[in-house]
């Protein structure tokens, strides 16, 4: 699909600079246009129905048949805000019969078989992110469940209950799993931290540090799963070349500023990338941050998900009216500044570099 794979850089690079912050931006910017290479006549309202009502209810898109039969249905969330929308999403297909359905917060395509057997999640059939996968698997993937042809004809269907009841897709599973539990090792995500923190202070009544839990994770004497070869051991995370030893600092448009923690980096740069750009900040709250975590927002109770005594304890308004959470170890924060200077679209490293002591 030479169409697709042309308009899909376009896509990938504005969801990185957090362009898409609504689901209008998502519908208009990367669904409809999706759908359109891959042959849909967006513009007929008889074939790609939008808020398609259901006795009361609406879903986002119905991709309807010759005779405004529903075949599939799109669910569109704003980034990040995919999360436990899957229930909604299968009450609306099982209302109404229809056998395939998709949600998705435009970086994030969930493609689902409600009338399957299992958990929502067992019934996924595949979950596509456009900024983990090559361009030719995610042209591949969305061409082998949304093509209009294939939808209209049932092969996408019936190719998505193939993959469904491949015995393979439990061995891929499998294989990655130590894949998995070792690059989370050699990069722990905050909630892997704070769960550590949590336990020990549990056991031993004092409460480390996220920074000595994730030296304590990242070290290499930690052993990787049994079954792995010792060259599949986790190793320590790996020491970026624009992280500079030193004291705590980062340099700016050739400035370089002194500070006392590695939070209060963070913060000033958040802080000078939105008065570089008005739009900073609402793209970089538009981007997907950690698994339950919100790295800025605007109602500090949006942080930490279901975690209020963090929101109080562990926030700051780093500007007026925005919030940012501080509960991070510097290994957490650099991946946030990374993040940060990919969404205003400078280079991590050069136009920005830090030193976290």
């Amino acid at each position: 699909m030479q169409k697709l794979n042309e308009l899909l850089p376009r896509i990938i690079e504005s969801l990185r600079q957090g362009r898409y912050i609504n689901e209008a931006a998502v519908s208009q910017g990367i669904v409809l246009p999706i759908l359109d290479a891959l042959g849909w006549p967006v513009f007929d309202t008889g074939s790609v129905a939008p808020e398609y009502s259901l006795e009361g209810r609406r879903v986002d898109f119905a991709l309807l048949d010759a005779n405004r039969r529903p075949r599939a249905f799109i669910e569109v969330k704003r980034p990040g805000q995919a999360e436990g929308a899957d229930r909604q999403l299968f009450e609306y297909a099982f209302h109404s019969g229809v056998p395939l359905a998709i949600l998705t917060d435009g970086q994030e395509w969930g493609i689902y078989l409600p009338a399957e057997e299992g958990t929502y999640d067992e019934r996924r059939v595949y979950k596509l992110d456009l900024l983990a996968r090559e361009i030719n698997i995610s042209t591949e993937r969305l061409s082998r469940y949304l093509l209009c042809a294939d939808v209209l004809s049932g092969s996408a269907l019936e190719a998505a209950r193939t993959d469904y009841r491949d015995a393979a897709r439990i061995r891929l599973i499998q294989k990655a799993l130590p894949t998995a539990w070792n690059r989370l090792l050699r990069e722990p995500d905050e909630l892997l931290l704070e769960l550590l923190a949590d336990t020990t202070e549990d056991i031993c009544g004092y409460k480390p540090s996220l920074d000595d839990c994730a030296r304590f994770i990242t070290s290499p004497q930690q052993p990787s799963l049994p079954s792995q070869s010792p060259t599949a051991a986790a190793s320590p995370r790996p020491i970026r070349v624009s992280t500079k030893s030193g004291p705590l600092s980062f340099t700016m448009n050739g400035q370089t500023v002194q500070a006392r923690s590695a939070r209060e980096i963070m913060q000033e740069i958040l802080k000078r990338l939105a008065d570089r750009d008005p739009t900073f900040l609402i793209r970089f709250a538009s981007r997907k941050h950690g698994r339950k975590r919100k790295y800025i927002a605007q109602d500090r109770f949006e942080l930490y998900q279901d975690r209020p005594d963090l929101a109080e304890t562990h926030s700051v308004e780093f500007v007026p009216g925005w919030w940012l959470g501080t509960n991070y170890s510097k290994d957490n924060i650099e991946d946030i500044i990374m993040l940060a200077c990919e969404v205003a679209g400078m280079k991590y490293g050069i136009d920005i570099e830090i030193s976290l002591g």
